[in-house]
Order: structure tokens, then C-alpha cells, then sequence
């Protein structure tokens, strides 16, 4: 298992900015769209100044609840789509 590393840069009832250490567009992409989907995010983004010599840095802000909650909501959301597509993929393996 790789563990993530990340790193608070700022946090507030509303809102909260994070690093996350090694990471690219890839994962953070997934990461805004899973956030973007939940009705009590307000904003999600990050950035990259340069790909190569610097982490993502995220953004999010929420319209209710805590942002720390809501961003395990979508690891947890992430997660469970992984899964389904290892089952779908283990599914369509056997067919032939």
C-alpha cells in the first residue's frame, strides 16, 4: 500500500488548504470531481505552479458541514469506485 502524504496548510471552519506530497494531475483530478459532486462543497480546486518541482495544492471550501469531513467523504466515495471497477474489470476478464 503507497500511503499519501499531506501536509495542512491552512484550516478554518469553512475551509481548508492542504498539499498533497508527490501527486499530480491524476489523482487530484479525481479528487476535485469527487468533491465537486457533494452538495455541501461550495468550491474545490487545486493547482501545480510547475509539475516537476512542485506538490498540488488544494483548495476547499464548503457550504455546510466541515471540509475535513467532506474530504474524507470523497476518499471514502473514491475507494468504492475503485472497487467497483476491479470487480467490473475482474468481470470482464472471464468473459471471452
Amino acid at each position: 500500500m503507497i500511503r499519501m502524504k499531506i501536509r495542512i496548510l491552512e484550516k478554518n471552519e469553512k475551509s481548508l488548504r492542504f498539499e498533497i506530497i508527490g501527486e499530480g494531475h491524476t489523482f487530484c483530478n479525481i479528487l476535485r470531481d469527487f468533491l465537486q459532486r457533494n452538495p455541501d462543497v461550495e468550491f474545490a480546486a487545486y493547482r501545480i505552479d510547475h509539475p516537476l518541482v512542485a506538490n498540488p495544492v488544494f483548495y476547499v471550501r464548503v457550504k455546510s458541514g466541515r471540509p475535513e469531513d467532506v474530504l474524507k467523504k470523497a476518499a471514502e466515495e473514491i475507494i468504492s469506485a475503485l472497487e467497483d471497477f476491479k470487480v467490473m474489470i475482474k468481470s470482464a476478464m472471464k468473459v471471452k
